[in-house]
């Protein structure tokens, strides 16, 4: 059966459908602005114990059916990819924290979470996005496709050069502020490698992004299992390789050959090319209603994982929580990870069974946190299976970094027991939160493909930086019988 396309409404008010909601132009009013409407019309939506008849044009588009093996090697193959990408991230991390530049400016630390978790903010909110268009039949044409593509990958990199400004006046804030200390070619270093990198790792991820999505639509894999993970893999690296060399070259203008000018040339030329992709994404409906409404989540977002920088950089800074550098990448990435399939896979079910502002009867009343993973449900197994990732995962991921001899401290089974305890409380509270937060922004009215998924990795974010220092402080006091952790 091909997937319905619903034609536009009748009356003065014009309707385009995408997969972010509907953008409408009223009339009455001159912007565009999110629409409470579904991608589905009502009579579309697919309800539990209805059978689709094949050949009826009236059959409601059901979700596709995915068998629980299916789902599982769907979702482990790009968490496991994931993973390591984010070992790769936290080794290098370890590497570069002995550069002068980063000695001498330490509230790059700060930024570190912040840009990492642009990930989060824009490449797995892209990813979640355009996976609900392909799973409700909405890039089938090829017009309407690129359409969605050029929309979202210009509106993308508006935010990502915004986003990365306001992390450096963040970090400028967090880290200067309090202490008394404030250095202008530092402060405008910081901003432009925050700018720089934001702006170019975002290019360089949307365009993988848009290749994984579409190859995954070619070969009938769910876009929803595998779109995220991948985001995460390359992300972290990426971000981090860029942040490092950036800012040890705009560092570098700060020497001998003093040229202070080059940052600030940088941070400016990068900026005027916003207008430029603020025009493109007008252009599109879906996109330009989110150069409106897209912007609380990324920023509050922005704002909590640079929270979470300002305890690393606290960390990293006692000599005796050092190691924790390498480790802090890793416990983000995997829990953002986990959180956000589950979050695009919940997303869609939701889009496929019940209209924005009306929520399943199974998840209305007072959230529980068995409702999130005792059942039989599709939302229930997926959270069921992410859940069980979380120790195996971090124990192939513990083992790597323990042969490539990074991490400054040896796998005992005490250090083993409060990493993984760590682990699996982040992932549960995760989860817990994703399961109430996409149900109650989709009670509002609003699309949680756009809104939730920042929330969740910046809350990762933070809940992995804060429950590892908890951690690496309790190994401390008990000793661990390791004497090089820290080290």
């Amino acid at each position: 059966m091909k997937p319905f396309r619903p034609s536009p409404s009748p009356g003065p008010t014009v309707t385009q459908q995408g997969p972010i909601g509907s953008a409408v132009l009223s009339e009455s009013r001159d912007c565009w602005c999110m629409e409470t409407e579904p991608i589905l019309p009502e009579d579309r939506l697919f309800r539990e114990g209805e059978e689709e008849e094949e050949g009826s044009p009236n059959a409601p588009h059901g979700m596709p059916r995915e068998p629980l093996l299916a789902m599982t090697l769907q979702i482990v193959l790009p968490f496991l990819l994931a993973g390591f990408g984010t070992v790769s991230a936290g080794i290098a991390l370890d590497v570069v924290q002995h550069w002068e530049v980063f000695k001498k400016i330490t509230e790059i630390f700060i930024l570190v979470p912040a840009l990492l978790g642009l990930k989060g903010n824009l490449e797995m909110t892209l990813a979640s996005r355009l996976s609900t268009a392909v799973n409700v039949g909405k890039m089938d044409s090829t017009s309407e496709k690129w359409n969605l593509i050029i929309g979202n990958l210009a509106l993308k990199q508006v935010q990502a050069a915004v986003v990365g400004f306001l992390a450096a006046v963040a970090a400028v804030i967090l880290g200067w502020i309090p202490n008394g200390g404030f250095q202008l070619s530092h402060a405008v270093l910081l901003c432009s490698s925050s700018v720089a990198t934001a702006f170019t790792a975002s290019l360089l991820q949307g365009i993988i992004m848009v290749g994984v999505i579409v190859g995954s639509k070619r070969k009938g894999i769910n876009p929803d299992n595998v779109a995220t993970p991948i985001a995460a893999s390359f992300g972290d690296l990426i971000t981090l390789g860029i942040l490092a060399w950036i800012s040890k070259g705009l560092y570098s203008c700060l020497g001998e050959n003093s040229r202070p000018y080059v940052s600030g040339l940088v941070c400016v030329s990068l900026l005027s090319v916003t207008p430029l992709c603020v025009a493109i994404a007008s252009r599109h409906p879906a996109s330009r209603a989110l150069l409106y409404s897209g912007w609380e989540p990324v920023i509050t977002a922005m704002v909590i994982s640079s929270i979470g920088g300002l305890i690393l950089d606290h960390t990293i800074s006692d000599p005796n929580l050092a190691g924790i550098v390498v480790y802090a990448p890793i416990m983000n990435g995997i829990g953002g990870n986990l959180v956000a399939i589950q979050s695009s896979r919940i997303s869609t079910y939701l889009h496929f069974h019940s209209t924005p502002g009306e929520v399943p009867e199974e998840a209305r009343g007072c959230y529980q946190p068995w409702r999130t993973f005792c059942g039989t449900g599709v939302n229930q197994r997926s959270a069921q299976v992410l859940l069980l990732l979380v120790v195996p995962g971090h124990v192939v991921f513990l083992f790597v970094i323990h042969l490539m001899k990074s991490g400054h401290t040896t796998l005992s089974p005490i250090f083993m027991g409060v990493y993984l305890t760590v682990a699996l409380l982040q992932v549960f509270l995760l989860l817990c939160i994703a399961d109430w937060m996409v149900h109650f922004i989709w009670s509002k009215g609003k699309d949680p493909d756009s809104f939730s998924i920042p929330y969740l990795t910046a809350l990762g974010d933070l809940l992995g930086t804060a429950l590892l220092a908890v951690g690496f402080r309790i190994l401390w006091v008990l000793g661990d019988g390791d004497s090089d952790v820290g080290d």
